[in-house]
């Protein structure tokens, strides 16, 4: 059986060697903890115990009494809250109901095929779930299974963001804004007094052993480590820098989801509005340069078109013509001016042939010669007949200048 005789969407990386080998497809994804991890998951965990360390081992421990003991309480505060919020977010199991009282986590999903189906989940009915959801369900490529109220596949904690764990996601969030901002405010305050004024920060009773100004300790008070002035303002540098990058990557988050939260939607249907805002856009661009063509196109269409007639309420002389192009102007030009003169001729031979008076005063004296019409006898009609013939007009002889009469023909 050929298999490139059907469309199949796979939702897992072919293995073997032989491209045309369909292999089954990889079991859908309980919650973050399924192997394997991500990248971005275990970037995160290693950000956040690094910060930890220098936290509350090295930085906090050296500010001044009663500074200390706020800075342990805040931010032991927000980084326990994040680590117990981001533990439940990436533990709870995001998927509908129906998945997850039916699936089992073991077996793999079957292929989709879109030569029967055009989407995964149509009338309420995922076809790779095989179960009825409902109409804020998604089903995530990633994590292979339909997730409720579906929000987004979160890279941090490898695993989906929906209804069932949605605020645990947003504590984690806030909480880690929250303690990232407060250990830059610490780690600032301990750079410049090293310089103002060292001594404030050398405080604790192990600085009484130590020898010199440019020792300092840390990992106090459990378990002092002795290191120099340089290697203390290094890694203040470091962990600024890595501390600013986090906040602006969480606080960037943090807004948005604010947004989304006053907006009263999520993640996923910002998205397809956005897309649905992009392809209105695309549309409207492609009408327009359309539209730009056309526009074009029609004044060249138009180039050699002229309008000689004249309007009623003008003068009958006047003539207009659209285009101003050497060619075009000449013939117009010469056409409106023959124009001109053929009516100047008609409006000739029309006076010549009815006269400039009144065609009523035509029309009355007609009706009267009718009236005054009688019938005549004989003679009269004779004598009228020779009149008629001695009333013949001459012919001009076409050699000369002479007036012939017929009888000379």
């Amino acid at each position: 059986m050929s298999c490139f005789s059907q469309r199949l969407r796979r939702t897992a990386p072919m293995q073997g060697n032989s491209r045309n080998e369909l292999v089954p497809s990889k079991p859908p994804r309980m919650n973050g903890w399924s192997w394997p991890p991500q990248a971005f998951q275990i970037v995160g965990w290693l950000a956040y115990s690094y910060l930890a360390i220098v936290s509350f081992g090295i930085y906090i421990p050296l500010l001044p009494l009663p500074l200390n003991h706020v800075a342990y309480t805040l931010m032991g505060i927000t980084f326990i809250v994040h680590f117990v919020t981001h533990i439940a977010a990436v533990t709870i199991d995001p998927a509908d109901a129906s998945v997850r009282a039916k699936q089992s986590y073991s077996s793999p999903l079957p292929f989709f095929d879109r030569t029967k189906q055009p989407h995964v989940i149509q009338d309420l009915h995922c076809y790779l779930c095989d179960v009825k959801v409902g109409p804020k369900v998604k089903h995530c490529g990633v994590c292979n299974k339909c997730v409720e109220d579906f929000d987004h596949h979160c890279k941090w904690m490898n695993t989906c963001v929906g209804g069932r764990n949605y605020w645990f996601f947003f504590l984690a969030l806030s909480s880690a804004t929250i303690s990232t901002f407060l250990l830059i405010v610490v780690v600032l305050f301990i750079f410049i007094q090293h310089y103002l004024d060292p001594h404030s920060l050398r405080t604790a009773p192990q600085f009484t052993s130590a020898l010199g100004n440019t020792t300092w300790l840390v990992f106090l008070p459990l378990a002092p480590i002795k290191t120099s002035s340089a290697g203390l303002l290094i890694s203040a540098f470091i962990t600024i820098m890595l501390s600013i990058t986090c906040l602006l990557l969480l606080s960037h988050l943090l807004g948005f989801h604010l947004y989304l939260f006053y907006k009263g939607i999520s993640t996923y249907d910002y998205i397809k509005m956005q897309r649905q805002k992009e392809a209105r856009n695309r549309d409207s661009e492609a009408g327009n340069s359309r539209d730009a063509k056309t526009h074009n196109k029609s004044p060249q269409s138009q180039m050699g078109s002229i309008d000689c007639e004249p309007a009623l309420s003008q003068n009958p002389s006047s003539c207009k013509f659209d285009n101003k192009g050497p060619l075009s102007s000449r013939l117009s030009e010469s056409i409106c001016t023959e124009l001109e003169n053929f009516k100047k001729s008609s409006e000739k031979e029309n006076s010549f042939r009815y006269g400039t008076e009144n065609p009523a005063d035509n029309t009355a004296r007609e009706m009267s010669d009718v009236k005054s019409w009688k019938p005549v006898d004989d003679e009269e009609a004779q004598s009228s007949s020779v009149k008629s013939v001695d009333s013949v007009p001459g012919v001009q002889d076409p050699l000369g200048s002479s007036i012939m009469t017929p009888d000379e023909t």
